[in-house]
């Protein structure tokens, strides 16, 4: 009986490192996958800024926002926040914001709800999910906020 026991706490601690592996490199590849989502928009509004400055003053409208600013500030957060999530560094205050700039997409341009194929609109969704994982769970062990998390100081209170 006492054997039993034992097998099953070495299942009970294999099962957790497997999973707790598991779920660092599932955390790994969702932020690589979504980071790249947003990375490569990022560079195909680099690729034609000026069509893009129009784009931002014909067919997106942001609220509050001049197209110009607006547009600026789009490209930017498409293509430095995914970096951050590339590489684990601040990944939840980079997923909020590019939760942020998923958000304002989807309000700026509302033809997307108007698509006869849904696909457009529900990409957006799947970011949105993909993101609030990567805010809740964090970037998981394979991240420099991992590194930087066994590095500093313990404090006690």
């Amino acid at each position: 009986m006492k054997n039993l026991l034992t097998l099953h706490q070495f299942s009970t601690r294999f099962d957790e490192a497997i999973s707790a592996w598991g779920g660092a490199l599932l955390l790994l590849v969702l932020r690589v996958y979504v980071g790249w989502q947003f990375l490569h928009s990022g560079l195909i509004k680099l690729q034609n800024w000026p069509g893009t400055l129009e784009l931002f003053h014909t067919e997106y409208h942001v609220p509050l926002l001049p197209p110009d600013l607006a547009a600026y500030m789009g490209a930017g957060g498409e293509l430095f926040l995914p970096c951050l999530l590339f590489v684990g560094l601040f990944s939840r205050p980079a997923a909020l914001g590019l939760l942020g700039v998923n958000a304002m997409a989807v309000i700026s341009y509302p033809q997307l709800f108007e698509f006869e194929c849904p696909a457009a609109i529900n990409d957006h969704f799947y970011w949105t999910i993909l993101l609030l994982v990567v805010v809740v769970f964090g970037a998981g062990r394979f991240s420099v906020d991992a590194l930087l998390g066994k590095l500093a100081p313990k404090t006690t209170a």
